[in-house]
């Protein structure tokens, strides 16, 4: 029997089923990494036939792997490609107000809910702008659309948020998978960014996600999803400690392009430009620095593969990096749909091979193996704006199979990682929400948090007194053990300050000054939108046991009272039951 819903929903038995047994969300995440897996074909499939059709390139070639490109297509491609994208925004502000939901987002906020329809929206976008030229990645289409599926079948299922959100986690797995050929990368992509943390329940789906995007996506290695390595010399004891300071390099660097985008949209924004113009002007602006080097194009892709670059000339390696850096801040910056991942790797494995050669220069002799540090750089720049330190660890490991090179690889991400946090404190997708005003700085689950809000947990049995009254009015009114503390209102009804029964009853109180004189809390209340935290916030500054609860606005009016055992008690209770259902104990 299926129930009347906007969405699609499964029979009432066989949700029943999935809700009870463990092994029908593994069943049901083997069905998201088969799609997850198609979710990358299409859309590289997608792009490609973009290039070819507007570039005027063989279908079976890549874009930023092109020695050169028509001028008039490089410079018209780009603008009035992002012209249109930028009209497809005015168009979906009226359409959907608002903006869509990512995968990190869902599961921090929302408990792994998504819009299927703004994934597909974001999905098209990103397939739009990097099939226009624009310097994106094409990883957030990914894993957006692959992620909204597993959303929308966790949906229907009705499943408890927990297992909510591993779906969304899935969906992630299965893309990062499918795209990089690298199923521990997407596993782990899928721990460390989607879910924000690894469980032993999570394991298992997860696994299964992203083995089946692998194993889907894998038949169609012509599309060059992965990343293409030539041979790496060894690694000794020596490049362990040269990765760190690369390690700090990366940090840097990344910390510089997370913050030039920012600039870069700021600027945009401060010149009052019509929205559509933006990206057009940016497209512009790539398409310009494609006259000088195709590379700086699309996601790079086609450029990212090392036995290719290593034999171009440094000047030509240093003139690509720097132009990719600029193309990817102009692109996200001026409003193209994508994501950073694929322009990290590539930026990283560049800047690899230029630091390789750079210290051969600076400290002769020891002739380090620019390939080992093009996988390191690509790694640890990856790690610093991605986030994700074991995610590029293990990219590198399924890219070389070489476990010494990966150990050197988790040296430059720990520390680039550890960088970034300390001097940043964010990742790509995270600096995004703080811009918007969000606090979150991961994927882990505190849509709980906002959820439990004052107004859930005060008490609205308030017993109110006029501030101006006596003492000996107030005992005989309230005697002792008749109430804990009484809110004091003016004429208007307007919130003064607490009471305290049991000092109103002292045998020292100064009787002259009234009640008044013992009010506590007078410029200190809690609103009922307040979350938890933030209660418990004002609880610690104020060292207050207990607080007035006012309405929102000028009125000022108490409408109940909350104490800070009843709050943090409520949290621990709420902590706990989110940590059962992650781990799988109820």
């Amino acid at each position: 029997m299926l129930t009347t819903s906007r969405y699609l929903e499964a029979p009432r038995r066989l949700r029943a089923f999935v809700r009870a047994h463990e092994t029908s969300l593994v069943v049901l995440a083997a069905l998201v990494g088969t799609i997850g897996g198609l979710v990358v074909v299409a859309m590289s499939v997608a792009v490609t036939g973009l290039h070819a059709l507007l570039f005027n390139i063989d279908i079976r070639e890549r874009l930023s792997s092109q020695i050169s490109i028509d001028p008039l297509r490089a410079l018209l491609v780009p603008s009035l490609g992002g012209l249109l994208l930028g009209l497809a925004f005015l168009l979906l502000q009226r359409w959907r107000p608002g903006r869509e939901i990512d995968p990190i987002e869902a599961n921090a906020l929302h408990g792994g809910r998504m819009s299927f329809r703004g994934s597909v929206i974001v999905a098209l976008q990103s397939v739009w702008s990097s099939g226009v030229g624009a310097s994106v990645g094409l990883e957030a289409g990914y894993t957006q659309l692959a992620s909204g599926l597993g959303a929308s079948l966790g949906r229907a299922f009705h499943l408890r948020r927990a297992d909510q959100r591993i779906m969304v986690g899935c969906g992630a797995a299965a893309a990062i998978a499918g795209a990089f050929g690298a199923p521990l990368a997407g596993a782990f992509y899928a721990f460390e960014l989607v879910i924000g943390g690894y469980t032993p329940a999570s394991l298992a789906p997860i696994g299964v996600a992203a083995v089946a995007g692998y194993f889907v996506a894998h038949p169609f290695g012509e599309l060059s999803l992965g990343v293409g390595v030539g041979a790496v010399g060894n690694v000794l004891g020596r490049d362990l400690a040269i990765a760190a300071l690369l390690g700090i390099l990366a940090a840097l660097l990344g910390i510089g392009i997370m913050r030039g985008v920012a600039l870069w949209e700021t600027l945009l924004a401060k010149t009052g430009l019509w929205l559509p113009l933006r990206p057009a002007l940016g497209g512009l602006a790539v398409g310009l620095l494609a006259l000088l080097t195709p590379q700086v194009m699309s996601s790079g892709h086609g450029a990212l593969h090392f036995a290719g670059f290593v034999s171009m000339p440094l000047a030509m390696i240093a003139a690509i990096f720097i132009l990719k850096a600029m193309a990817s801040v102009i692109s996200l910056g001026s409003g193209f749909r994508g994501g950073l991942f694929f322009a990290t790797l590539f930026l990283g494995a560049l800047g690899g091979h230029l630091f390789a050669i750079g210290f051969d220069m600076i400290w002769p002799g020891l002739n380090l193996d620019p390939n080992v540090y093009a996988i390191v750089g690509m790694s640890a720049l990856s790690a610093s704006v991605v986030g994700g330190p074991l995610t590029m660890s293990f990219i590198a490991l399924e890219s070389t199979g070489d476990l010494w090179l990966t150990t050197a690889v988790l040296v430059a991400v720990i520390i680039s990682t550890q960088i970034t946090r300390e001097l940043f404190g964010y990742s790509f997708a995270t600096w995004r929400f703080h811009l918007r005003g969000e606090t979150i700085r991961s994927a882990a689950d505190v849509g709980w948090i906002r959820d439990l809000t004052v107004r859930r947990m005060m008490r609205p049995d308030v017993a109110t007194v006029n501030a101006d009254m006596g003492i000996d009015e107030f005992r005989g009114k309230f005697p002792l053990g008749s109430k804990t503390q009484v809110v004091a209102v003016d004429a208007a009804g307007r919130y003064v300050g607490l009471a305290q029964v049991a000092e109103a009853h002292a045998p020292d109180i100064e009787m002259a000054k009234g009640l008044i004189g013992i009010l506590h809390h007078r410029d200190v209340v809690l609103h009922p939108v307040m979350n938890i935290q933030e209660a418990i916030a004002v609880f610690d500054a104020a060292e207050a046991e207990s607080l007035a609860v006012v309405e929102t606005g000028g009125e000022h009016r108490p409408i109940g009272i909350l104490t800070e055992a009843h709050a943090m008690r409520r949290y621990a209770e709420e902590s706990e039951q989110r940590r059962r259902e992650a781990v799988g104990d109820i």
